[in-house]
């Protein structure tokens, strides 16, 4: 590919990079584990580059990656990320850490988000990102009908979960 479409890549990825950060928090439990699923997205979503049209909106598009790649590496025992040698160079792409006060707070609820299944943990970041249902629709394959329903179940699991471990602090 070409240096302009390089540019154009490395732009949208930084400007959306927390979206696949996000992803990364409800799939990995540690800092290494987090880097190298982020890395493994970005890959996949380089790959993939060529492919996109522009008829869904990057982050969509991206999300969709971003998630395959993430409920692929991290179903069931699977838990080995291949690595691929590639030819471009990234290292213009700032990684920003995602370790910030906020961060700290928010452990205890992505430890019940983890309790979640792949769909439901897909639903609910999409709903904390604040996404339409018709989008959280779209996106995951479902009726936007079947996403208001799984979402109201996702909330009331959530609440028992975060009851059963004693509540936020």
């Amino acid at each position: 590919m070409n240096k302009e479409i390089e540019n154009e890549f490395t732009t949208l990825l930084e400007q959306h990079q927390n979206i696949l950060h996000k992803i990364c928090k409800l799939y990995t439990s540690d800092v290494d584990s987090h880097k190298d699923l982020f890395q493994e997205m970005v890959i996949q979503i380089w790959k993939s580059y060529p492919s996109f049209k522009g008829d869904a909106k990057f982050t969509t598009w991206a999300y969709r990656i971003g998630l395959n790649t993430a409920i692929s590496l991290y179903r069931g025992t699977k838990r080995k990320i291949n690595t691929v040698n590639w030819d471009i160079s990234f290292e213009n792409i700032k990684y920003e850490e995602y370790n910030s006060e906020e961060e700290r707070q928010l452990q205890f609820i992505y430890a019940a988000v983890r309790q979640l299944n792949d769909i439901e943990k897909a639903l609910i970041y999409m709903y904390l990102e604040d996404k339409d249902y018709a989008e959280i629709a779209e996106t995951l394959g479902i009726s936007e009908v079947n996403a208001r329903v799984k979402m109201n179940r996702i909330k009331t699991k959530i609440k028992t979960i975060i009851a059963q471990k004693g509540g936020l602090s």
